[in-house]
């Protein structure tokens, strides 16, 4: 990894920029907010922002009922929260950006190119991607010493995990940083040794999903099966599909879209095919809109009958 002069790294991390206010977007804003950073939502428009204040406002109760937060805590959490739909704006003091916008190539390769006309040299910048490396979009950053992925896991104030992926260019200390930050906002850290595509936790569940959306559409078990099938067999609280609903359809559907584009296997095109047609067409996105492959929030693979 690359070295660069002390001053182009801040000395702490104050001020942070979430640049997607999605799903995951808005719990890693309210998190680091929950932990006294300053955060700044940023969102394309306001009034995607004003549907990322009804998700804090949301966050707010889960904070108090699954973790016991104080009401205070979590208006204070709320409190700290500032939001722009204006880029240069959301920056303009930011140590640290964590990029948080959809699976989508193209997408973040035009967002990496702006933000790097606007950010603060010392900024940091962060990527939450879910599956593609930090290499394909360091370069673009215009600071590739201090680029680097920060993946978050969905519910991210119980499943407390924060996967800290550099590449070959990441500073060394820009790594430790973000190592220590994800600490900070109550993380365990879980720093990767070198590149991998999905980092460590999609490279053992994306395969799983895959192969439960693939058993779908070949028509070989309906979802419920599939789901009864792995929460009895793993004792798990949620099968694949459960899964997909609390990540987010539209995230399975681009790292299916991605996929099928690259490799061009007939089994995934038919995947991105279904999760157009039957959930993202008809705005069935998961768990974040009530409805998804279950109807929330009492989604049937909760009642004691379903794996009976």
């Amino acid at each position: 990894m690359s070295k660069t002069a002390a001053t182009d790294i801040p000395p702490a991390i104050r001020n942070v920029t979430v640049a997607g206010t999605g799903v995951l977007g808005a719990q890693i804003a309210f998190q680091a907010a929950y932990h006294d950073y300053n955060v700044t939502a940023y969102d394309i428009n306001d009034a995607v922002l004003e549907k990322a204040r009804a998700r804090f406002k949301g966050l707010q109760d889960v904070y108090r009922d699954e973790i016991g937060a104080s009401q205070r805590q979590v208006e204070g959490a709320y409190s700290r929260i500032a939001y722009s739909a204006d880029l240069a704006k959301a920056v303009k003091d930011a140590d640290l950006v964590i990029e948080a916008i959809p699976e989508n190539v193209e997408l973040k390769r035009s967002f990496y190119s702006e933000l790097a006309k606007v950010a603060p040299g010392a900024s940091i910048f962060a990527s939450n991607s879910s599956t593609m490396l930090p290499s394909q979009f360091a370069e673009l950053s215009g600071r590739p010493q201090r680029f680097l992925s920060l993946h978050f896991a969905n519910q991210l104030w119980k499943h407390n995990m924060a996967e800290v992926m550099g590449h070959p260019g990441t500073d060394r200390r820009v790594f430790a940083t973000v190592v220590d930050f994800a600490r900070s906002i109550g993380m365990v850290p879980l720093p990767l040794n070198k590149e991998q595509p999905g980092y460590l936790l999609n490279s053992l569940l994306i395969p799983m999903l895959h192969a439960a959306l693939a058993l779908v559409v070949n028509e070989v078990a309906d979802v419920h099966t599939i789901d009864k099938t792995w929460m009895i067999a793993m004792e798990a609280k949620r099968g694949p599909f459960g899964i997909i609903d609390g990540v987010g359809i539209t995230t399975a559907y681009n790292i299916n879209r991605n996929d099928a584009a690259t490799t061009g296997d007939p089994t995934t095109k038919k995947i991105v095919e279904y999760l157009k047609a039957n959930f993202v067409d008809t705005g069935k996105l998961g768990v974040s809109v009530g409805e998804g492959f279950y109807k929330y929030p009492n989604p049937e693979y909760l009642r004691p009958e379903f794996v009976k």
